[in-house]
């Protein structure tokens, strides 16, 4: 594909064509998944370790913490936290650049055996199943996400462990969004589900949701509507990554917009991990990503610095 060629929908990739032990699939997929990174910024990803029974127990004890009374969801909100833990309420974020709030309510989970420095879950008492299910959903994506960052290493002709140590007791979060139903007469004007907005992370990694809703910008300036198959999940580079690659593997501008009016009494459910390294990785980009065409593009900052910076832009955190 020609740099001036454009995607009309993300590419589809199988993650068995990297883990499987054949030198030709596993070349052949660090190319595409980089060449994709590089195009778009998204990827479709088949053989992700997530089964169909773990998917759809989490999407139910989702659906069942979010129907809780507020006061029961509150409980588990700890404002201590930056927003990092525990739920997350409707209002709370907002994304960079835009002064309207998105329509939405959230949960974070982190590690699941958190080590010195880093909060430890808040998890809601009332429901054991929804706990068991976003734990257990935290390590099989991190670990899939490791596999990706394995093939991202060999696509920047560097060793394939090097995100292994970076990653390792990384500041991931897995977050089960709730996009509550909308009243067309009363929703704030300008206010969407979530707005136009870069991860912050090094790759994000979506399991299908509950609606369509999320949209990418393509680099013409068209948005193109993201929905995978049920087999499938989405994979997205982050900021970090961005910074670190010099803008090669690029972070695409996605959002996720209002459903029609006929629809907009409805829930959307959404499920994404965020992979994050530790917070000492340095961002400061790769010198074999830089080079007369390709000046550099960032200053120099650890990935700590960068998530604090962000999240005091998205009101999650006071300066």
């Amino acid at each position: 594909m020609s740099s001036q060629e454009l995607y009309d929908e993300i590419p589809s990739l199988d993650l068995a064509d990297f883990t499987a032990g054949d030198p030709e699939r596993k070349a052949r997929f660090v190319q595409d998944l980089g060449r994709a990174f590089n195009q778009i910024g998204f990827v479709a990803i088949r053989n992700h370790g997530l089964t169909d029974e773990l998917t759809q127990k989490l999407y139910h004890a989702t659906k069942q913490f979010f129907s809780a009374p507020d006061e029961v969801k509150r409980k588990y909100e700890r404002p201590d936290l930056n927003g990092q833990r525990g739920y997350i309420a409707k209002g709370k974020e907002t994304a960079k650049g835009f002064k309207v709030a998105d329509l939405k309510e959230f949960y974070h989970i982190g590690q699941p055996e958190p080590v010195s420095n880093m909060p430890a879950n808040v998890l809601p008492d009332e429901y054991p199943e929804f706990s068991e299910a976003t734990l257990k959903t935290y390590q099989t994506l991190e670990n899939t996400g490791k596999q990706l960052l394995r093939a991202i290493a060999l696509y920047l002709e560097l060793p394939e462990t090097y995100f292994d140590d970076k990653v390792k007791n990384g500041d991931s979060i897995l977050r089960a969004l709730h996009y509550f139903p909308l009243d067309p007469n009363t929703t704030p004007e300008g206010a969407v589900r979530a707005a136009a907005h870069g991860d912050i992370n090094l790759i994000t990694l979506l399991m299908g949701a509950s609606a369509d809703g999320l949209e990418v910008l393509r680099r013409d300036g068209k948005w193109i509507a993201i929905t995978a198959l049920p087999d499938q999940i989405v994979v997205n580079v982050g900021d970090m990554l961005d910074r670190l690659t010099n803008h090669k593997l690029k972070s695409t501008i996605h959002q996720v917009v209002n459903p029609p009016r006929e629809k907009m009494n409805q829930s959307r459910y959404s499920i994404p991990f965020f992979m994050h390294p530790r917070g000492d990785m340095d961002l400061t980009s790769l010198a074999s990503c830089i080079d007369l065409e390709h000046p550099k593009l960032y200053t120099d900052m650890t990935a700590g610095e960068f998530l604090n910076e962000r999240l005091i832009e998205l009101g999650l955190k006071k300066a």
